[in-house]
C-alpha cells in the first residue's frame, strides 16, 4: 500500500476520558490536540477545580474498588485502601498522564468553544483564543457529570437551595450545623452528603426527599469490596442478575427495617444506590426519609404526603443533564428523554469521524472505561478496524440497548447504562470482526488525513 497520511484528531477535554484517549492515539502515531478548559489534568476527579465543573466534594471517596478501576497498563499504588480519597485518585491520573509523557500534547485553559463538521466532512473546531483549526476528527471528552439538573416546584424558598454540584463540606456553600436540610435524591452522591450531614453535631434534623424508594447496596460483601464478584460475561444475564438479587436481599434485608420505603423495583433494576454508611444512619434515626417535594412556601416545605416542615437548606441531588455546548446541530445531542443512541456507545452512524468517549454510566467503573473504547477507536483511525454499514450499526445499536437496559425501569437516569464486563467482552469481539473486515477491505484508512500537520502512516503490509 502506498504510504498514506494518518487522520488528525481534537480531543475535548483532558478528564480521564481524554487522557487515556490521548494515550491510545499516541500508541498508534496518530497526531492530536488536547484543549483542557482547565489548569489541570482530572476533569471532575480534581477538586476545587477552577472551571467550576468538578463535582467532587472533600469527604469523597470513589464508589468503586482500586481492583476494578486501575487502567489495565498503570497499576494503582500498592498501598492504596479497598475505596481511595478523591485526592489519590487524582494523583493517580497526574501520574498516568506524567508517564505516558502525555502532559506537552495537552493545551490547558482552552476552552472548545465551536465545533462543526464543514460540507468536506472536516471538524472546525473554534478555540476561547479565538482561533479557529480544522481536523480530521473529533473526541467528545467533556464528561456529563457537570451541567447540574435541578426540578422546579411551585412556590419559593427563603433558604439556601444549591445542587449537590457545589456542595463542598458542611460548612461551605453553606453552613449547614443546627441547620433543618433536606437532600433531594437517593442516587450516590445524595447517600454521602445525607450521612455526612447527618451526624449529630452537624443538621439539626436531615431529611431525604425522593419519588421512589430504592436499593442502598453495601461497599462490602462478605469482607471483601462488593464489585469484586462481579458477574462474569459469559454468565446468563437473566441467570446473573437473578443470582445477585437474592444474595443481595439476604445480605442487607429489608429497606422497610431502616426506616426507608420499600422499592417499587427489584436490585439491580436501577442504577445502584452505594454506600457505606446510609442504611446504618437511617437505621439510628439519624436520616428520616419523606416522599417528593409537592410544593416550596417560604421556609417551609410541604411533601407529597400532605406533610409540612420548617427547613433551612435544600440540596438537590438530582444529577445532571449530557451537554455538549460546542455543538450547534441538535442531530449531535441528546432527546428530550435524554437518549443519544451509539454505536458501542461511541459512534453515530453516519459520522464517521466523531466519537463520544466515555458517555455512559457503566457499572462498576467509569475511569478506565474510554481506556477500552480507545482500543477501537484508534485501531480505527489506523485502517485496522472497520465499523458495520450505518444501518447495521442501527440494528446493533437497538440489541446493545435491550441488553444493557432492559431490566431497568424507565428514567432519564437509565438511557446510558452498561455493564462493564459485558460490554469490554462485546467491545473486543467486535474489535476482532473489524479487524477481518478492514483487512479484507485492504486496510484503508476510514478517515485519510486531508488536515495540515496530519502524519504519513508507513506502508501496511500482509503479516
Amino acid at each position: 500500500m502506498a504510504e498514506t497520511r494518518l487522520p488528525k484528531a481534537c480531543i475535548i477535554g483532558a478528564g480521564c476520558s481524554g487522557f487515556t484517549t490521548a494515550k491510545r492515539l499516541k500508541d498508534f502515531g496518530i497526531p492530536y490536540d488536547c484543549f483542557e478548559i482547565s489548569d489541570e489534568i482530572g476533569g471532575n476527579w480534581y477538586y476545587k477545580n477552577p472551571n467550576g465543573m468538578s463535582a467532587c466534594y472533600e469527604s469523597l471517596h470513589i464508589d468503586t474498588s482500586k481492583w476494578r478501576l486501575a487502567f489495565e497498563d498503570f497499576p494503582v499504588p500498592t498501598d492504596w485502601p479497598d475505596f481511595p480519597h478523591h485526592a489519590q485518585l487524582h494523583q493517580y491520573f497526574k501520574d498516568y498522564v506524567e508517564h505516558f509523557e502525555l502532559r506537552e500534547t495537552i493545551t490547558f485553559e482552552t476552552a472548545v468553544e465551536k465545533a462543526r463538521r464543514n460540507a468536506d466532512g472536516l471538524w472546525e473546531v473554534t478555540l476561547s483564543t479565538g482561533e479557529m483549526r480544522v481536523y480530521d476528527v473529533l473526541f467528545v471528552c467533556n464528561g456529563h457529570h457537570w451541567s447540574p439538573r435541578i426540578p422546579d416546584y411551585p412556590g419559593e424558598f427563603d433558604g439556601a437551595a444549591f445542587h449537590s454540584h457545589a456542595y463542598s463540606d458542611p460548612f461551605d456553600p453553606v453552613d449547614m450545623r443546627g441547620k433543618n436540610v433536606v437532600v433531594v435524591g437517593m442516587g450516590n452522591s445524595a447517600m454521602d452528603i445525607a450521612s455526612e450531614l447527618a451526624q449529630r453535631p452537624i443538621a439539626k434534623t436531615l431529611w431525604v426527599s425522593a419519588r421512589r424508594g430504592v436499593w442502598v447496596l453495601p461497599k462490602y460483601m462478605n469482607g471483601k469490596p462488593a464489585d469484586k464478584s462481579a458477574m462474569p460475561p459469559w454468565m446468563p444475564r437473566k441467570f446473573g442478575l437473578a443470582l445477585a438479587r437474592k444474595v443481595i436481599k439476604k445480605a442487607i434485608g429489608a429497606m422497610e427495617d431502616y426506616g426507608l420505603p420499600k422499592p417499587d423495583h427489584e436490585p439491580l433494576e436501577a442504577h445502584p444506590s452505594v454506600s457505606g454508611e446510609f442504611l446504618t444512619r437511617a437505621g439510628c434515626g439519624d436520616i428520616k426519609f419523606k416522599p417528593a417535594i409537592e410544593a416550596l412556601d417560604g421556609d417551609q416545605v410541604r411533601f407529597a404526603d400532605g406533610t409540612v416542615e420548617d427547613v433551612d437548606v435544600i440540596i438537590f441531588a438530582t444529577g445532571y443533564d449530557m451537554r455538549f455546548p460546542f455543538f450547534d446541530d441538535p442531530a449531535l445531542a441528546p432527546d428530550a428523554d435524554h437518549r443519544l443512541p451509539l454505536f458501542k456507545r461511541m459512534m453515530k452512524p453516519g459520522v464517521p469521524n466523531l466519537f463520544y468517549m466515555a458517555l455512559a454510566q457503566p457499572l462498576p467503573t467509569l475511569v478506565n472505561f474510554a481506556e477500552q473504547q480507545a482500543k477501537l477507536a484508534a485501531a480505527y483511525l489506523a485502517g485496522l478496524y472497520q465499523p458495520p454499514s450505518p444501518a447495521e450499526m442501527a440494528q446493533i445499536i437497538v440489541k446493545d440497548e435491550a441488553t444493557h437496559l432492559g431490566h431497568y425501569y424507565r428514567s432519564k437516569r437509565h438511557t446510558i447504562q452498561v455493564d462493564f464486563n459485558t460490554y469490554v467482552a462485546d467491545l473486543h469481539k467486535e474489535i476482532a470482526r473489524g479487524g477481518k473486515r478492514a483487512m479484507a477491505a485492504g486496510n484503508r484508512l476510514p478517515v485519510p488525513g486531508r488536515t495540515p500537520l496530519a502524519a504519513s502512516r508507513p506502508a501496511l503490509h500482509d503479516s
